[in-house]
Order: C-alpha cells, then sequence, then structure tokens
C-alpha cells in the first residue's frame, strides 16, 4: 500500500505552517467539525473530518466536535448518536471536545445584546416577502428597511420580548445594521436571531428565539478558541460577514485577539454518486434505496455497511489532497483506495458464486483430504487454515465450458486443471438438463499429486480452480453492488434532451445496483462477526452484513469492491 504516515502538504498546512512561525496564535492549532445534527454524514464530511481532526493532530491541538443545533425543527438525538458513532469509527471522537451550539445558547443571546446597545443590530418587522424584496440584486443595492432607525432602546425591548416569547413566528426578526448596499449580499443587514417556537432536543422549550447559522458558528469558534475555522467553498462569501461578527464583539469586549480565521476548501465532488442531502433525502423518502445505510449509499453508515473502511477513507483523502479549486473526482479512485488497504488487511477465504457440483469419481465417499490454504498470501506469518477435500465439490460455473474459446485454461471436455490448494483433475464426463445446462461434472483426481507434497508439482497444468467440498460450504447471500446511477452526473443534461426540460436525477438510477446470489462460502467466515471483512479469492472484498448476518443464522455477505476496476465491462 502507498499510504505514508508523512503528512499531507496542501494550501491549508502551509497556511498553519506560517502561523506557527510566527506566532500568530501562540503555537496553538485548534479546529472543529461542525455536523448539523438533522441527517446523517456522507463521503464528503468523511473528507472535512481527516482534514480537522487531522491537522489539529498532526499538530499536537484539538478538533472540538460542535453540534450544529441551532434549528430544532429539523434535529433530533438519533443524528447526533449517529454522527457520534461515525466518528468514532473514522477514529477521531474525543468527548473531552464535545461541544453544542446550544451549550451557548445565552452567550450567543448576550453577544446579540452587546450589539444592539452598540448600534449594530436592530429588531426588523418586515414580512420575509418584504425583507426578501428589499434586498436587492447583484447589479441593485438593497432598500433601508423602515424600521432600521428604530432607538436602541426600542430595539432592545423588542428584543427582549422577543426573548421572552411574547410573539409569534415571523413578527419580528434581528438583524445586524451593516450595509444594504454591499456587493455582498451577506452583508446586506443579514438575520441574526428568528423567532421560532419549537422544541429543542436538549433545551427544551427554553428557547422561543433561535440564532442563524452564520452569527452562531463564527461566535461558537470564538468561545472555543478555533484557530483555523475550514470550511468549504461555499462559505467564501461568508468570510466578511464571519470576520465581522467576531471582530464587533471583539471591540466590545467579548472576546480578546488572535480571532479565528475561516479558510475555505473545495468540497468532494464523486461521479455516480450525488452528495447533496437534499438528493439522499429524496433517495431514502422515495424508497429507491433501503434507508440511509443502504450500501449503495454514499452515507458513512451506507460505506461501513458495504465494507468500506476507514484506511480506505485515509488514503483516499490523502491522494485526492485539499485545494481550492472545485473538481470531479472518479468514484473508481474511492474504489482503488478501499481496494488496496483491502488488500493489505484482509484475511482470504473461498467463495463460490455461481455453484455447479463436481464429483471425484474415483475419490472414496468415506474419506477426506486436509488441504493447506494460506489466511494471506503475502503474509506468511499469518498462518494457514485447513481446507477439507471430499468426493462431491462446488466449483464455479464458469470454470467449466463444454465449448471452450481460445486461451481457456480452466476445465473442458478431457481437459485436466489442478484444484487450487489440492490435486490435479481430469474431467471424464457431466450431466445437462433438456435446456442443455451443465447440472454437474465428473472428473478423476490424481492421489499423487497434492499441493505441498514432495514430487507433486512434477505434472504441470495451466488451470488452477478454486473449489469447497459440498459437504462442509454453507449455504449463503450474497449482495453485489454497483454504482447507483448509470450516468457520472446524475441529472445533467445530455444530448438530445428537451431544451426547456430539467432532467430528474432519479432517471439516472441504475437498475442493476445489486444483484443478490445464493453462493458457498467456508465455514470459518459464514461463523464470522458482522462486519468481518474477507477477500473471497477471484472475486472481490466481502463484509458480513452489519444488520442481517449473525453466527448460526444464514450467512449474508455484501460485496464492498471487486479484485479490478470492471465498471462498464459487464463483468
Amino acid at each position: 500500500m502507498s499510504e505514508s504516515n508523512e503528512p499531507i502538504s496542501h494550501f491549508i498546512r502551509n497556511r498553519v505552517d506560517a502561523d506557527q512561525d510566527q506566532g500568530t496564535y501562540g503555537g496553538k492549532v485548534t479546529t472543529r467539525f461542525p455536523p448539523e445534527p438533522n441527517g446523517y454524514l456522507h463521503f464528503g464530511h468523511a473528507k472535512s473530518i481527516f482534514l480537522n481532526f487531522g491537522l489539529a493532530r498532526d499538530y499536537n491541538g484539538i478538533c472540538h466536535l460542535r453540534f450544529d443545533d441551532t434549528n430544532p425543527v429539523k434535529e433530533e438525538q438519533a443524528y447526533v448518536d449517529a454522527i457520534r458513532e461515525d466518528i468514532d469509527w473514522l477514529g477521531f471522537r474525543d468527548p473531552a471536545h464535545e461541544h453544542f451550539a446550544s451549550d451557548y445558547f445565552e452567550t450567543l443571546y448576550q453577544g446579540a445584546v452587546s450589539l444592539v446597545k452598540a448600534g449594530l443590530a436592530y429588531v426588523d418587522s418586515q414580512s420575509a416577502d418584504e425583507m426578501r424584496a428589499n434586498r436587492g440584486t447583484l447589479k441593485e443595492p438593497g432598500t433601508n428597511s423602515p424600521y432600521r432607525e428604530r432607538s436602541i432602546e426600542e430595539n432592545l425591548d423588542l428584543f427582549t420580548r422577543m426573548r421572552a416569547g411574547e410573539f409569534p413566528d415571523g413578527e419580528h426578526i434581528l438583524r445586524a445594521k451593516i450595509d444594504m448596499a454591499s456587493p455582498n449580499l451577506n452583508m446586506r443587514d443579514p438575520a441574526i436571531y428568528r423567532i421560532r417556537h419549537a422544541h429543542h432536543h436538549r433545551t427544551g422549550d427554553d428557547w422561543p428565539i433561535y440564532p442563524m447559522y452564520d452569527y452562531a458558528h463564527c461566535v461558537s469558534d470564538a468561545i472555543e478558541g478555533v484557530t483555523h475555522s475550514l470550511c468549504t467553498l461555499e462559505f467564501e462569501d461568508h468570510r466578511p460577514l464571519y470576520d465581522w461578527f467576531i471582530a464587533k464583539l471583539a471591540d466590545l469586549g467579548f472576546f480578546e485577539r488572535p480571532l479565528p480565521q475561516q479558510i475555505e476548501f473545495s468540497r468532494l465532488n464523486l461521479t455516480y454518486m450525488p452528495l447533496s442531502k437534499r438528493k439522499l433525502i429524496q433517495l431514502v423518502e422515495g424508497g429507491h434505496v433501503d434507508g440511509w445505510d443502504d450500501p449503495r449509499m454514499p452515507t458513512l453508515k451506507g460505506a461501513r455497511r458495504r465494507g468500506f473502511t476507514p484506511a480506505g477513507f485515509k488514503l483516499f483523502t490523502d491522494r485526492i489532497g485539499v485545494s481550492k479549486s472545485d473538481s470531479l473526482i472518479d468514484f473508481g479512485v474511492l474504489e482503488d483506495c478501499m481496494r488496496e488497504t483491502l488488500n493489505e488487511s484482509a484475511e482470504r477465504r473461498i467463495g463460490v458464486l455461481d455453484p455447479l457440483k463436481l464429483v471425484l469419481v474415483n475419490f472414496p465417499e468415506d474419506h477426506e483430504e486436509t488441504c493447506y490454504a494460506p489466511n494471506h498470501p503475502q503474509k506468511p506469518d499469518w498462518g494457514k487454515r485447513e481446507v477439507k477435500l471430499t468426493r462431491e465439490l462446488w466449483i464455479e460455473r464458469g470454470d467449466f465450458a463444454l465449448d471452450p474459446p481460445k486461451k481457456y485454461f480452466r476445465l473442458k471436455p478431457d481437459g485436466e486443471v489442478r484444484l487450487r490448494y489440492g490435486f490435479i483433475i481430469k474431467h471424464v464426463g457431466h450431466d445437462v438438463d433438456e435446456d442443455g445446462q451443465v447440472t454437474c461434472v465428473y472428473a478423476e483426481y490424481d492421489p499423487d499429486t497434492k499441493s505441498g507434497t514432495p514430487g507433486a508439482d512434477a505434472r504441470k497444468v495451466k488451470g488452477n480452480i478454486h473449489w469447497l467440498s459440498a459437504r462442509d460450504a454453507v449455504e449463503t447471500e450474497i449482495r453485489q453492488y454497483d454504482r447507483l446511477f448509470n450516468v457520472p452526473a446524475p441529472g445533467a443534461r445530455r444530448e438530445g434532451d428537451e431544451p426547456d426540460v430539467e432532467r430528474d436525477f432519479l432517471d439516472d438510477i441504475n437498475p442493476d445496483s445489486i444483484h443478490t446470489l445464493t453462493a458457498y462460502i467456508e465455514a470459518g467466515a459464514a461463523n464470522a462477526e458482522p462486519e468481518s471483512i474477507y477477500q473471497f479469492e477471484r472475486h472481490g472484498y466481502f463484509v458480513a452484513d452489519q444488520k442481517e448476518h449473525a453466527p448460526g443464522q444464514r450467512p449474508v455477505f455484501n460485496r464492498a469492491v471487486t479484485l479490478r476496476d470492471s465498471w462498464g465491462q459487464g463483468k
């Protein structure tokens, strides 16, 4: 595996290094990961997690996990628990540095009061439609609210009564007084607090008003002593507002300088895989997938159930790097990273996914041979395991052909192959059904050719096939997953589309994104614990399903990735 322990260089690390050299923050590096507890984390969050937590770790600093719980209508404790589990799985969560924006509700409120007292905020009583109409456009300045020049005393009175819950939702809103003519729309008197009579999952009914994200986020950063606030590029135009809020509150004595600095980086964009929360909700609520942890979903819950690993995500984030330029990463890059890390970590087992019966006609019925298979061919210290060979075996249907093509080195009429880890066998017959489908193959084995015994390699054959004892193999449900969408950019316009008709991304769903097979695997793998991952030789990497696999019951395995990229090749 090409993964290195050396930190990956990028522009954010260079910025941190410069601050370290200049002593900007006294040698401290403090970052934060601020998810909203209103959904499940996806692959893009994994990139942010490795960046924020990894950067803090590399500089012996702190990364705060801060739940941005300022919108009680959409937030639930279940999402908080799910986010914690995902970050634990990736190996980063530290309960000592876990916070909630709601921890700071009183401080946030007092900060807003101070802005009102300083004449930097006012209560606006326009309707939402009026505010929208007066905001202006990118080419035209906004119009001052008729309530913008309310006295400080009136604003304080109204804001205090908003806090007391005297007004219904939408009657008033607290806004910063900045510049309605600013070319940056985010600076045109943005909202700070809105009235929302909603039950909060942590504070209950204590608060009838809630801070807006642009205010709560930067102030929470300053409260926690964040030095480098890393966010994606869509927040670049919000940076002047971020700086304005914390600078004004620092001037009012709320915070000491130096203040946090916001740094933007490009978000993760993957082919075949939309990472929009809105679109993911559509997939789940429309029944196009089997929930948020469906292995085809780009959520960390789905990835874990599919058999993707933290090591694979780490290699992926290192490989794609961190930049300020948006780019579209091929989903195959992520699969390659999973393949590369799983090759290192997964023990080998045998699985026959398309079983065909093979009978060794000269093998005694009551006899068995013990063969030895390495747990990992590149790691001899992992040892070997016993695989029993009996008279009746399962082989792959594709390993026998009545009319083989050229350079076909598996079993064929009158042909010879080696049973991997076992003996050389020769075809002597077969049965077919009325449709011409082969139902059973008969062969003779050469008892003097057992792998690993002296002289066994004297006879050379080109073919080598895997097998399982029909007596010992365990019937298993295998789920093979492919990309959820047929095209790299689901929903994007294509040649031939009507010019004024927007394409629905759901129209690009791949109807063959999952295939369920009845297969046979080694008993040792069948009895493994959920989330155990193996390479089934010649087939790929498979994980015991997190929810439906249980020792002693019919096994269920999900394919994480194939041994090589076969997308679009009909394999």
